[in-house]
């Protein structure tokens, strides 16, 4: 097949999608545009927004806690659940419960976690954003077998795109193992889901996905806001059939094949919002400042965050930290931008308020359905001791003459070998490719290139972000990230310290349908 130009491929997918009566992409080629990715439409009658209550994710209890560390168990198992108010929808749940339950971690004491793996299909989890032992991070082929699961890795080398999945070096357990977290890094919000080699996308869709927060001595000194006025907010759409299942659009949906459907090989995109699980929940909040964890959680779609209305004079959203943690100061924005997987904590004083008044969470990015995210309704008063500091942390500035190398990684749609396919440096995925070796603790400078949207999420290392094309870094780049929300045609500099732990790692798209489509790389730290 011959390589596709921009619009020759734009023609493609809206022309698989117009013959499927599924509408057209929502493909661009103009920065700062909405997602790129095919919408499902849902075919059971859902629910008015603001009508469910909003729903924090359990906290998890430690099984134990001991001179190593805590120690915490969870059982990934299909369930039903009511995302759906009186519809029942199977999930793929850790603890069987969409979002997972969220663990609460400190920095520097040692973390893990014991998976059982009760579903049909192979898992692997990953920590996203945590900093991470190469065994213990995820690796996409270091896969646990279902319970009960004769010759694991036979089972294993058999399956993938034409034996790409075969990795000799891959670690295969079967039933349950032990996922090791040392955690010598800063409070963060983190997140953990699968990452199955070429099924991510149609397992985080089914429900594979919780919040891991961790906290430090620093963070817990400053007086911000916290306990019941601290939320995570789980952010990813999804779409229903008419029997109230998740619709998603694999071409096998026993998960034992991988790859979906040709229109929706750009990105999956659902029309109902779910934030914590709950369609456009309301919850009711106390006229205080409030912490909001924001968490894009979708497979491939994009939002640009409000306030409707805005507070008086504006900048209603104070952003206190990102991926990393903690920002040196605070910044006010009226709307943030959020690629999937990355992470924003922002600060909203409900003071600025009167009680009774509702406030929206609206994605401007959004039409329709999807332009609704949430309501807050300020049912009460309170006494309200919390401020944001002036000066936040210190984030020290890593710089470009330490840099030992200077690489170009490029994110685009390709020709290989014949086929057209989501590539990095116009190779695709495949366990004994590497992209690039690190020597530990050296710096490195990565020059990213985009055809479309890719989320870029480096595992591993932190990175900061020095510029977008000619110009510095945007709005939401301050502070540490691990996903960069890398724009159609555009070209970012990051630089990052390799430190921590050698071994294999990965770094890919997190538009999950272009990860599970081969583009992700190596990166071998020695």
């Amino acid at each position: 097949m011959r390589r596709l130009s921009r619009r020759r491929f734009l023609g493609v997918l809206g022309g698989a999608a117009a013959a499927a009566g599924v509408g057209v992409p929502f493909v661009s080629g103009i920065a700062g545009s909405t997602s790129t990715g095919e919408q499902l439409v849902s075919r059971v009658p859902l629910p008015r927004p603001y009508t469910l209550p909003f729903a924090v994710p359990p906290v998890l209890a430690p099984a134990r806690s001991d001179a190593a560390g805590d120690h915490y168990e969870i059982v990934q198992r299909a369930a039903k659940a009511e995302l759906l108010p009186g519809v029942p929808t199977e999930i793929w749940g850790y603890n069987g419960i969409f979002p997972g339950p969220t663990i609460v971690s400190h920095s520097g004491r040692p973390t893990v976690v014991r998976h059982r793996n009760e579903l049909p299909v192979p898992v692997v989890v990953h920590l996203h954003g945590g900093r991470t032992p190469s065994s213990d991070d995820g690796y996409p082929t270091d896969l646990l077998m279902p319970a009960g699961t004769p010759g694991g890795r036979q089972h294993h080398m058999s399956g993938g795109h034409e034996g790409r999945m075969s990795d000799p070096a891959a670690s295969i357990s079967t039933g349950e193992r032990d996922y090791r977290y040392p955690l010598q890094q800063r409070a963060a919000t983190l997140w953990y889901h699968d990452h199955r080699m070429d099924f991510t996308g149609p397992s985080v869709w089914r429900g594979l996905a919780g919040f891991h927060l961790v906290g430090d001595a620093e963070e817990n000194a400053l007086p911000l806001p916290r306990d019941e006025r601290d939320l995570p907010l789980m952010i990813a759409d999804r779409a229903f059939g008419a029997d109230g299942s998740l619709l998603y659009p694999s071409l096998d949906p026993t998960l034992a094949r991988p790859g979906v459907q040709a229109a929706y090989g750009s990105g999956v995109l659902g029309d109902v919002i779910l934030v914590n699980g709950v369609p456009w929940p309301l919850a009711e909040v106390s006229a205080t400042r409030h912490r909001l964890r924001l968490l894009n959680a979708s497979n491939a779609r994009r939002y640009r965050l409000a306030l409707d209305p805005p507070p008086p004079g504006g900048g209603g959203l104070v952003q206190i930290g990102t991926d990393g943690g903690l920002l040196e100061q605070p910044v006010r924005h009226d709307a943030i931008d959020m690629a999937p997987a990355q992470r924003y904590d922002v600060v909203v004083d409900f003071g600025a308020y009167g009680v009774g008044q509702e406030v929206t969470l609206v994605n401007q990015f959004g039409t329709g359905s999807t332009a609704d995210v949430m309501r807050f309704r300020v049912a009460r008063s309170g006494r309200d001791d919390t401020r944001i500091p002036d000066r936040l942390s210190r984030v020290p500035r890593l710089r470009p003459a330490d840099a030992l190398a200077t690489r170009t990684m490029r994110f685009q749609h390709d020709d290989v070998h014949g086929m057209t396919g989501w590539t990095i440096n116009g190779r695709p995925f495949a366990p004994g490719l590497v992209h690039a070796r690190a020597r530990l603790d050296s710096v490195e400078i990565w020059r990213l290139t985009s055809d479309f949207h890719h989320p870029v999420h480096l595992h591993l290392a932190p990175f900061q972000v020095l510029s977008r094309g000619n110009s510095g870094p945007g709005p939401y780049d301050l502070g540490w990230k691990d996903t960069l929300d890398l724009q159609p045609a555009e070209q970012a500099t990051i630089i990052v310290r390799f430190d921590g732990y050698t071994g294999r790692y990965v770094f890919h798209c997190h538009n999950l349908e272009h990860e599970d489509m081969a583009m992700m790389g190596n990166l071998v730290v020695f």
